[in-house]
């Protein structure tokens, strides 16, 4: 498993997952939209550890910077 995810996506990941914490938190979302909240924020934390993106495999998306782009492209 690759990594394709740079430094900049994995901030705004964070940044997501943190502010659904906060909406599901405060009380401005409950019941099946909050589980579904506090399950994407899961997500995208869990793909910004690993460092890796399995929507971004089919498409051929990376957002890393590594140097054999030309490997990659399509």
């Amino acid at each position: 498993m690759k990594k394709n995810m740079g430094k900049t996506d994995k901030i705004i990941r964070l940044l997501i997952a943190v502010a659904f914490l906060i909406v599901y938190a405060n009380g401005m979302v409950e019941g099946t939209w909050g589980i579904i909240l506090l399950v994407l924020a899961g997500i995208l934390v869990l793909t910004t550890f690993v460092s890796y993106c399995p929507l971004y495999s089919p498409f051929h998306i990376h957002t890393n910077s590594s140097k054999d782009k030309t490997k990659n492209a399509l």
